[in-house]
């Protein structure tokens, strides 16, 4: 009893590698722009002198009393004016009012 291997057709390797590539630059895409947009909440929060910014998760969370869905970013930074690294939360609540959770060592 033999068993026959048979090669996947070029062009169907060829629509996979496209697939995997247009995958991974669609998430480097989505990444850099979640950065940029925190960036500039944490310029508006009195943080206007950083880099390396990371975006660690989303969380949606609710308020049991009014019910109200929002958003809170776990994020991690390096604050060149205190040279510090900080990390912690920003909460976007209504109207997209941010307001921050972080400590900086």
């Amino acid at each position: 009893m033999s068993n026959e291997i048979r090669r996947l057709p070029k062009k169907t390797v060829i629509i996979i590698g496209i697939l995997i590539a247009s995958g991974l630059a669609i998430f480097m895409v989505l990444k850099t722009l979640k950065e940029e947009k925190m960036t500039e909440v944490l310029a508006t929060l009195g943080h206007t002198n950083i880099k390396e910014v990371k975006v660690i998760n989303r969380l949606s969370v609710e308020d049991k009393k009014t019910r109200y869905k929002s958003s809170v970013y776990k994020i991690m930074f390096y604050d060149n004016t205190l040279r510090q690294t900080c990390s912690g939360f920003v909460h976007r609540g209504k109207d997209n009012k941010y307001t921050k959770d972080l400590d900086c060592k």
